[in-house]
């Protein structure tokens, strides 16, 4: 999309970030124009173009700017830069360094560099002079706080080329050259540690892309246990305002199986966002043993900032995820919330007058969260190496209607579905997902079910099945007692629900706060489910209905002080032994 001049424009209309501008030349859909405002320049992006006219979204604040004022169109897409000392960073949706800028507030027009020109890299090469690279192939390597940060060809060049040097060992600032290949017609091309990509385009220097297969380790006993996801699998958790989702993101940053944590918080509230900002630089990291913060990116777009730029935090996630997954890194992408990208795409569609869908959103929006969830996903890499993006993104739905357009939209293009439920945050059982209503499509496939026999063992799709069972017709058995009364139910009701309520307390709900329960490993987890489900299967005699909730209790506290020490310790074994006194005693 490149030319040779570039096109100018003057501003015709202006309705909010909606700017109508009459070009003198070509332009493209979703190239990216600058408006100039006495002295700033305000960067927008083109989403439409009919005739001599083309309407741009802009990324700042419209206030001020008049009809007439002067545009510039720069010839490319909304792009971001790639290379070393993107972990770590604190970006806007523009991927602008916020830690680079200065005062309380954003300045408007202030745009910063994502990289810092001036720090050397220690490189070492990968590729020999001789060898054939194509788009993707890794030239070298530099060190990314602790995690190997491959220096690649860039995503543009398509052709395949060859290596005619590749510099020696050394430290080497990102703008050096450090290989030169030769293209087809024997051209040199010189290439560095840095690289730009259209953020709307997908990255696909992969060789192969198959359905997900391997599962993924979050330590969050109600998604690993019951409806697990897989390594560059797809997620959502919607649910209303205050049941936890933010909170849950967080857990599952901090303690999944992933190289890389990038947050895009896609128009969450500010003071959710400085937790972010205040919290991830101080917590270690249980895989690393250094700080979580030096292996995460945050893309931080709130909403008090610029609606546009909403949806632009997306996409520059998105890509920055492509690009370290082409390293053959495990990549989580966590974005929150997508509810408010939505909002922005609704706005920008209305300002266009665009024929409305349901609840005014874009009559596209189905397909525009599909394509953008298409992009996670495990790939195989040329050189054979495997790489991931896992996206799990948060929907939060006026009132808690789970019915609402983008809900619905995301549950097509999600295979896990993790409902938050008011009910359960209100009691307190956290994380508050519904084990009812929540479900993993990953579990239907053969290649997964083959891997978790292969990670957990034998028995335990079955026994998942059977936790499943338990908890159903132990919300049907209170309902009958709450309808009915305790004293006019059967004693198998009381013992049915309270059965439930010990998967409940002791497999669903998990304390965050504590060293131990935050994170749970899967042979645990296999081991604690057989337990309860041990005690499930038990007949038990109870002479009245109060007795039954007495020793549920009992076992369920010696089933918490297990999940509160360390598996297999001393403490661990004798809370065990004394749980099994307690069973033998009731026990027919």
């Amino acid at each position: 999309m490149e030319r040779k001049n570039k096109t100018t424009g003057k501003v015709a209309g202006i309705v909010a970030n909606l700017v109508t501008v009459k070009v003198d030349g070509p332009v493209a859909q979703n190239e990216i124009c600058f408006i100039y405002h006495n002295d700033e320049r305000l960067m927008a992006e083109v989403i439409k173009v009919i005739g001599v006219n083309a309407y741009v979204q802009v990324f700042e604040s419209t206030r001020g700017v008049r009809v007439g004022s002067n545009v510039e169109f720069e010839g490319h897409m909304l792009e971001v830069t790639l290379g070393p000392g993107i972990l770590s960073r604190n970006y806007d949706g523009l991927q602008n360094d916020l830690d680079k800028m200065d005062g309380v507030f954003l300045t408007r027009g202030e745009y910063t560099d994502p990289l810092n020109r001036e720090v050397k890299w220690k490189f070492k090469p990968l590729a020999k002079a001789g060898e054939t690279v194509s788009a993707g192939s890794w030239l070298g390597e530099v060190v990314e706080n602790s995690i190997p940060h491959r220096i690649m060809v860039p995503f543009k060049m398509e052709k395949r080329y060859e290596v005619k040097s590749v510099v020696d060992e050394g430290e080497y600032t990102v703008d050096e050259t450090i290989a030169v290949v030769l293209d087809e017609d024997g051209k040199e091309i010189p290439l560095t540690m840095v690289q730009k990509w259209p953020v709307k385009m997908p990255v696909k220097v992969y060789k192969h892309k198959p359905r997900p297969f391997k599962l993924l380790e979050t330590g969050v006993r109600c998604i690993d246990t019951l409806n697990p996801i897989t390594e560059g699998g797809t997620g959502f958790i919607p649910g209303p305002f205050g049941t936890g989702k933010t909170v849950l993101q967080h857990a599952i940053s901090k303690q999944a199986e992933a190289d890389i944590v990038i947050i895009a918080a896609c128009g969450e509230r500010a003071n959710e966002v400085v937790e972010i900002f205040t919290e991830f630089p101080e917590l270690d990291d249980p895989r690393t043993g250094r700080k979580l913060i030096e292996r995460t990116t945050i893309i931080a777009n709130t909403s008090n900032m610029p609606v546009a730029a909403r949806e632009a935090s997306v996409y520059t996630a998105m890509t920055l995820a492509e690009y370290y997954r082409t390293m053959g890194l495990k990549v989580l992408l966590m974005a929150d919330s997508t509810s408010r990208w939505a909002q922005a795409l609704r706005e920008m569609s209305n300002r266009l007058e665009e024929l409305p869908g349901p609840d005014a959103f874009p009559m596209d929006l189905s397909a525009v969260i599909s394509n953008f969830y298409a992009r996670a996903g495990f790939v195989y890499l040329p050189n054979g190496e495997t790489g991931s993006i896992t996206f799990i993104g948060t929907v939060s739905p006026a009132g808690g209607n789970l019915k609402e357009p983008v809900t619905e939209s995301t549950r097509k293009a999600a295979r896990c579905f993790y409902g938050l439920s008011q009910a359960r945050a209100d009691s307190k059982r956290y994380p508050a997902i519904d084990p009812i209503d929540s479900y993993s499509k990953y579990l239907e496939y053969p290649e997964v079910q083959e891997n978790l026999v292969d990670v957990v063992g034998e028995g335990w799709l079955s026994d998942v099945i059977k936790a499943k069972d338990i908890l159903l017709r132990g919300k049907e058995a209170m309902e009958q007692i709450n309808i009915l009364g305790d004293d006019s139910v059967p004693m198998s009701f009381h013992d049915r629900f309270w059965k439930s309520e010990l998967i409940d307390f002791v497999i669903l709900q998990q304390d965050a706060f504590d060293s131990i329960d935050a994170s749970t490993p899967l042979k645990r987890q296999k081991y604690m489910l057989a337990k309860v489900l041990e005690v499930a299967d038990s007949e038990f005699e109870f002479a009245h209905f109060e007795e039954v909730s007495g020793f549920f209790k009992e076992v369920i506290n010696f089933f918490k002080q297990m999940n509160y020490s360390e598996y297999e310790s001393d403490e661990f074994k004798k809370h065990e032994k004394s749980l099994e006194e307690l069973l033998k005693e009731r026990r027919n």
